[in-house]
């Protein structure tokens, strides 16, 4: 299941990574729990795990190049600021109304 899972991942980052119009987020959890991460406002950070052994040489090969995939992918955080309509003394007096409304039911 953890491989389809990363088969998944893997989908994801090329989708993105190659600027396709679909991305298939929905095709596993993981890519689901990770949509906001890899494409949405967000900065995200991926860490390689590589080994020097020759004999984990294919694994560390598959995970450089899953990792080059993922520094392909361009998004644009943009920072949430929230408009604040009134003054903290009006929200003060808002929930105090509110309150008292309470008070009285």
């Amino acid at each position: 299941n953890i491989n389809r899972s990363l088969l998944a991942l893997g989908n994801c980052i090329t989708a993105l990574s190659s600027a396709v119009a679909f991305v298939p987020y929905r095709d596993s959890k993981m890519t689901r729990l990770l949509k906001d991460s890899l494409g949405g406002n967000c900065r995200a950070v991926m860490i390689a795990n590589v080994s020097p052994c020759h004999i984990n040489y294919e694994d560390t090969h598959n995970t450089l190049k899953y990792a080059n995939r993922a520094k392909n992918i361009k998004t644009k955080a943009v920072r949430n600021v929230a408009q604040v309509n009134y003054h903290v003394s009006k929200y003060t007096e808002i929930i105090k109304d509110l309150r008292s409304e309470i008070q009285e039911l």
